[in-house]
């Protein structure tokens, strides 16, 4: 299995999107500082992810969730969790 992934960051709340085989792992590499992109931001905690079978469809949904529209769909399709995080 692959898999599209957002993570958030427990210093400033700041969201990361990657793709991986192994989700369990990535996340220890993360927390461990042993990726680039977030090594300043640690700790990381799941907040979402996707189970696909091809690398390819994970890839393309990541792709699209780094953009405008896929953040926006982010924000309404975790709007019950963020509105939490709020006092809301």
């Amino acid at each position: 299995m692959w898999y599209v992934y957002i993570l958030e960051s427990e210093t400033d709340s700041s969201l990361y999107v990657g793709i991986t085989n192994n989700l369990k792992s990535r996340l220890e590499l993360h927390n461990k500082g042993k990726i680039y992109a977030t090594k300043n931001r640690k700790p990381y905690k799941v907040i979402y992810y996707e189970a696909h079978t091809n690398k390819y469809d994970v890839a393309k949904r990541e792709k699209f969730l780094k953009t405008g529209w896929g953040k926006n769909w982010i924000k309404r399709t975790l709007s019950y969790y963020f509105s939490k995080k709020l006092g809301g």
